[in-house]
């Protein structure tokens, strides 16, 4: 109701394009300016683009009435201090990936990626329809923020290695960047998962401190240059089949905006999320032919024994992280049940269309 009254008021004009402002006047001495900070590298593509891109759709849907500073990696706080720096009001926004706060805060990983879980169209229909935003919105309550899904990487790929992966056994003892739950599932077949930054990530492959490392996909992993540390590039994303970024508010300085300036927020937010999808599909596919034909790096898939042994720990580590926090019972029981709910038409639409194309074409 707030929000058709909001636009009614507007008027016509302001339903036009999307570069229109939903608030057309602004004196200056209404405007509102933010910091935000960020877990990516400055202009990082997609990342820390998508950070500017979310900043500057509030300015434009605000008339100018609100301005969003961003402020990359390191700027203003570390990478991953940006929970902390917005939930103390260092800073009134941030942008970053929540699995990096498992230690503050264990079930928020279900905001960022499940192993085995959701692809990206099944996600955002559980965070916009299924409830989990309202999941989200309580969690983070406790810890004085306000979050929203600001991006989506798409399935990730499965990581960089400098071997290449035969059997089970060659996972054992390996050491790899590798964030959230899917860390945890690497730590029980036998390898070691690290959460480092992905500005480090280079550095660590060089110098033996990683074997291996999750980053995102093409795009990103070509940007970091990780083609020249590791030679074997691998898919079956189990680790990450969806990984939303996050935007943070905190809550204070959030219920401090006046109503319109919440929907712009919002909006913003929500738009930015498709924006960083549609980037993410082109840029990857162009991404993985320059990798491929110019680098000549090496595609494999993992070894079905790897991927059976993955399955079977993705499946204790969710149960143990269920029993061990109310609050992680409560979003993985909802994550659960909408992924079986939809699942069945996700299989015979997408996943067969899919399959049949494929087989189609040879």
């Amino acid at each position: 109701m707030q929000r058709r009254k909001f636009l009614t008021a507007l008027g016509a004009g302001a339903a036009g394009a999307v570069a229109a402002p939903f608030v057309s006047t602004a004196r200056a001495q209404d405007t509102v300016r933010w910091k935000m900070v960020t877990s990516w590298p400055k202009n990082f593509p997609a990342l820390g683009t998508g950070a500017n891109d979310f900043a500057k759709r509030i300015g434009e849907l605000s008339g100018g009435r609100m301005q969003v500073d961003v402020y990359g990696a390191g700027e203003m706080v570390p990478a991953l201090e940006v929970f902390d720096a917005v939930s103390s009001g260092t800073a009134q926004m941030g942008h970053s990936a929540s699995y990096y706060w498992l230690g503050k805060v264990p079930a928020a990983q279900y905001f960022t990626a499940v192993p085995f879980g959701m692809n990206t169209t099944e996600t955002n229909a559980w965070l916009y329809q299924g409830g989990g935003l309202k999941l989200w919105d309580d969690l983070y309550a406790e810890y004085n923020l306000k979050p929203f899904a600001v991006g989506n990487t798409g399935t990730q790929m499965a990581g960089w290695f400098k071997q290449e992966i035969d059997s089970l056994e060659d996972m054992q003892g390996l050491k790899i960047r590798l964030p959230g739950l899917a860390g945890e599932v690497m730590n029980r077949i036998g390898a070691t998962a690290l959460t480092i930054p992905g500005s480090e990530i280079f550095t660590s492959m060089q110098t033996g401190v990683l074997d291996a490392a999750d980053w995102v996909g093409p795009y990103n992993d070509l940007a970091f240059g990780l083609y020249q540390v590791a030679d074997y590039y691998y898919t079956s994303a189990w680790n990450e089949p969806s990984a939303i970024l996050e935007g943070t508010v905190n809550l204070e300085a959030w219920q401090a905006l006046p109503d319109d300036l919440k929907i712009v927020v919002a909006e913003a937010a929500r738009s930015a999320n498709l924006a960083m999808i549609d980037e993410f599909t082109l840029r990857n596919a162009e991404a993985l032919k320059t990798l491929v034909d110019e680098h000549g790096v090496k595609l494999r898939s993992l070894p079905d024994d790897v991927l059976k042994a993955l399955y079977g720990a993705s499946q204790k580590v969710l149960e143990k992280q269920a029993a061990s926090d109310p609050a992680s019972a409560k979003i993985y029981e909802s994550y659960r049940a909408f992924q079986q709910r939809i699942r069945p038409y996700t299989d015979i639409g997408e996943f067969a269309y899919l399959k049949n194309r494929a087989l189609v074409r040879g």
